[in-house]
């Protein structure tokens, strides 16, 4: 279960983190609200994970899971630039989050 949450928590640093994009300086309200709801449900996810995941793992695999998919939705929702490096990287972290996965012993 604590994976299933370490997951969705991920999920909604992704949703938080383009969410601020939005928010214009978190000036306009909806994105603020929603973003800033997000930010604290995947802490409090982030949180509930931890407490039988090693924090380190749980840590990492957040921010793995955040990282790789701001950057995916940077590209394809923002224009971001898509190069073969970005998308080398972009595996790269994915394939340490996988690691950290199987190396945690849970």
């Amino acid at each position: 279960m604590a994976w299933v949450l370490l997951i969705v928590a991920g999920l909604l640093e992704v949703g938080w983190s383009i969410g601020m994009k939005y928010t214009d300086g978190f000036t306009r309200p909806l994105p603020s609200v929603l973003t800033g709801a997000g930010i604290v449900a995947s802490m409090v996810l982030l949180s509930c994970a931890a407490r039988s995941l090693p924090i380190g793992t749980a840590y990492g695999v957040w921010v793995g899971i955040g990282a790789a998919g701001a950057a995916v939705l940077g590209m394809t929702l923002l224009g971001e630039p898509m190069t073969p490096a970005r998308v080398f990287f972009i595996c790269l972290l994915l394939i340490s989050v996988v690691g950290l996965k199987a190396t945690s012993g849970h």
